[in-house]
């Protein structure tokens, strides 16, 4: 199985969306190699950064997955690996 190596940024500014967000996040966590949150109290949003090794397909879908939560922006870079 070929994977790609890429970093998830989310952006998530309503609060009701961490439970949703968190439980896509553990489906996923046989290919999470790591996270890192920070709470932006300044204007009350989390920005989060979570490195993955998965196949393309499996990351497009996460992202898209978490995409479509009410208040979460997610965008996906990949490593040129």
């Amino acid at each position: 199985m070929d994977t790609r190596i890429a970093i998830i940024s989310i952006i998530l500014d309503n609060p009701k969306s961490v439970m949703p967000l968190n439980q896509l996040l553990h489906d996923s966590r046989e290919f999470i190699i790591g996270r890192m949150g920070i709470p932006y109290k300044k204007n009350d949003i989390n920005l989060i950064s979570v490195a993955i090794d998965a196949p393309e397909d499996a990351i497009n879908a996460l992202t898209g997955k978490i995409g479509k939560l009410d208040g979460v922006t997610a965008k996906t870079v990949y490593s040129k690996i």
